[in-house]
């Protein structure tokens, strides 16, 4: 390959750019773009951006646009290399009208199911490869601890084990070529991404070496070591350097702690960034040997491929890339089309698209949306709703598909206006679902709905937010809105039953909206969320989602999440005081742990330490019980939280059946790193005891 070549391959475009006048003008692919990118370029890779689908939004058409640009890149290069295309499936293959959208990551957290989050992403990895892509940005690794920012529904949790196994699972399940075509995750955004200094997107974030190391790099190791393809660099900056820039994190940590060998690719024009927003390089060339340097193989520059290209062999040339750093990208980048089998497969039956993608496991998606929703208030058992009873149903969440399903749907910031998304609205699945003799009134004026409340047995309002992705998604006071606020004290001052369902990628302070009878978070749910509401709301399903997150109970709070580490202020709030704690939610049955106990009293740093809770459903119907492991570290030369989660799992419970769960966990997982405040040296972990808790049932044993 000539140098040119190579450098081709270490580009990914927008196919926007091949569109009209080749410069983001929208139209039908024009020859001219298509060879400027993919012949005289000899472009690797070309992405679909939020948004960026072909004008009539079918699979079959979508499959259609990908196999033109494949075509064209065989047919058109000197060496016939196929390329990769990439898309954001991120909860479905959201960008495809008429594809089953699956809940947002911040709620399949919520379910406490690896498993479920895994099968979601099987579905996923069909439909995106029934389409022609075979790349696909997702999972998101980061943690979710402040929320103001504007990505937050795209995490799986606060917690590192909770968010890890999560992403782990998803990685395995787009990976999963049982559907004969193998789709590539990405596990981003590596790394320390989401916590902002100022809770802002892409703002530059200070992470003490120790807190980098010992609670945000783990769950991005855990979705490497299920054995990613490829992962996606951090857009900011921390400690004062740009992630495109770290050396430390893109080869000390990613190549040579964790062995990864796959695809590092940039963000968005992240490259470009590096001289024109980070200023640490003077010049384009000198910003592409930055991050190629560092650890990039792979630049996303949707905007401008143009210089990009020019820049990257100036920077060749010049020597400020050596040949065999450019090898060892173009190398990573053929070796990923390979494992994909481009070369031998590289177009789609186009006729085969729609019968995959249109409608397929929509109970798939019922099921995952009825599990991540966390009850958290039901007074005087007013849920289930009781038949036979007549229900008002308002608020503006309540008959909103771009609420239900968020950012990243169809659009960048959610559903256009003007498109219609298959599915079932909250106030559609609550009528459609009601039980004989129910009758259900769907009021979307809230003065009529606070009227017509009088006369009802109960009222379902959905308050929330609009839908948003990255920076337009910030939240500086991340709170329920006031007119929602007024509306649900008013819908109370009827003296009737009010139960409020949140429809939100974060968690909202609630202020007046937070004492009502019911409380439900339907986080983010996705096309079916409707009907899993009514399930649950109904009594059809029995809620067994936990809060993954915490949430708070006062603005000025964030960023708020349990391991905050412990200090002498005693102050209001100072400590970590939620209005709902992690882990918390609430079910139709009670439950009971009773006992913990452990396979070995003393243990060593390297062994993995057997577990056995006693679980107990106590009440009268079947449920799902998650069962999470903490510990707690009695002392600690260096500050640890007061517990830290390092087991879980979730077992199915009959009414009046008990159980024993066994759970296992890498004593390793205790770790942390020892010294003074430079956070010098690898984890270890301290001897000495140690305290197990699941419930209000405790063990202790000892490493040493």
């Amino acid at each position: 390959m000539t140098v040119d070549e190579k450098v081709g391959q270490l580009e990914q475009i927008a196919v926007d750019r091949m569109l009209g006048d080749c410069n983001w003008s929208g139209g039908d692919f024009t020859e001219a773009c298509m060879k400027q990118v993919l012949a005289d370029e000899a472009t690797g890779s070309v992405l679909s951006g939020g948004g960026m689908g072909p004008r009539t939004n079918t699979p079959r058409d979508w499959a259609i646009m990908i196999n033109t640009v494949q075509k064209y890149a065989i047919g058109h290069s000197r060496l016939h290399v196929p390329i990769v295309y990439g898309v954001d499936a991120v909860h479905g293959h959201n960008n495809v009208l008429g594809a089953t959208i699956f809940p947002q990551q911040i709620g399949l957290g919520s379910a406490w199911d690896p498993t479920l989050a895994g099968r979601t992403a099987e579905s996923t990895q069909r439909a995106v490869a029934a389409t022609g892509a075979v790349w696909d940005f997702a999972p998101v690794a980061d943690l979710a601890r402040d929320q103001r920012w504007g990505r937050y529904y795209e995490t799986f949790s606060e917690d590192p084990l909770l968010a890890g196994a999560n992403a782990a699972s998803v990685v395995r399940g787009l990976q999963n070529a049982a559907s004969g075509r193998k789709v590539a995750a990405t596990v981003k955004h590596f790394a320390g991404y989401s916590e902002p200094s100022n809770g802002h997107d892409r703002v530059p974030a200070d992470l003490s070496p120790r807190y980098l190391r010992d609670t945000i790099l783990p769950s991005y190791k855990a979705a490497v070591d299920a054995g990613a393809l490829t992962v996606m660099v951090n857009s900011g900056a921390v400690n004062g350097v740009p992630a495109h820039a770290s050396h430390y994190l893109l080869t000390d940590v990613l190549r040579n702690q964790w062995h990864f060998k796959g695809v590092v690719i940039s963000d968005w024009n992240d490259v470009l960034n590096l001289k024109n927003a980070y200023h640490v390089a003077a010049d384009y060339p000198g910003a592409i040997a930055a991050a190629v340097n560092a650890g990039v193989d792979m630049a996303m520059v949707p905007p401008d491929d143009r210089s990009f290209h020019a820049s990257a062999v100036d920077a060749v040339k010049r020597g400020l890339i050596s040949k065999k750093r450019l090898d060892e990208a173009v190398g990573r980048v053929l070796s990923l089309k390979f494992t994909l089998g481009l070369f031998e497969h590289p177009y789609v039956d186009e006729s085969k698209a729609d019968a995959v993608v249109l409608g397929a496991d929509s109970d798939l998606a019922r099921k995952a949306a009825t599990e991540s929703m966390v009850l958290l208030r039901n007074d005087n058992g007013v849920l289930p709703l009781a038949p036979g009873k007549h229900i008002v149903v308002t608020g503006p969440s309540a008959d909103s598909m771009p609420n239900q399903t968020g950012g990243w749907t169809i659009g960048w910031q959610g559903i256009p206006d003007g498109v219609t998304v298959p599915g079932t609205t909250i106030a559609q699945g609550l009528k459609a679902g009601a039980p004989a003799g129910t009758t259900v009134a769907y009021v979307p004026d809230g003065a009529a709905a606070v009227d017509q409340a009088k006369s009802a047995d109960a009222v379902v309002v959905v308050v929330g937010e609009k839908p948003g992705a990255e920076g337009p998604a910030d939240a500086p006071r991340p709170e329920v809105p006031a007119d929602q606020q007024s509306l649900v004290a008013s819908l109370q001052a009827t003296g009737k039953p009010v139960i409020v369902v949140v429809v939100a990628g974060r968690p909202l302070v609630l202020g007046a909206a937070g004492n009502t009878a019911g409380l439900l978070a339907a986080w983010l749910p996705g096309t079916e969320g409707g009907n899993a509401v009514a399930d649950i709301l109904y009594g059809r399903a029995n809620p067994s989602g936990r809060l993954s997150v915490s949430w708070p109970k006062d603005l000025g709070n964030e960023p708020e999440y349990y391991q905050q580490l412990p200090g002498t202020n005693g102050g209001q709030d100072s400590g970590y005081s939620p209005a709902f704690a992690f882990g918390a939610g609430l079910s139709y049955t009670s439950y009971r742990m009773s006992t913990v106990t452990v396979n070995r009293p003393r243990v060593r740093a390297g062994d993995t330490l057997g577990v056995d809770v006693t679980v107990a459903n106590t009440g009268s119907r079947a449920g799902d019980l998650v069962v999470p492991v903490y510990v707690s570290q009695p002392t600690s030369p260096v500050l640890v939280p007061a517990k830290r989660l390092v087991a879980f799992t979730r077992v199915a419970l009959g009414a009046g059946q008990i159980r024993t769960v066994h759970l296992t966990f890498p004593v390793s997982r205790l770790g942390v790193t020892p010294g003074d405040i430079d956070g010098s040296g690898p984890a270890r972990v301290e001897a000495g005891s140690y305290v197990l808790s699941a419930g209000d049932a405790t063990a202790t044993f000892t490493v040493g």
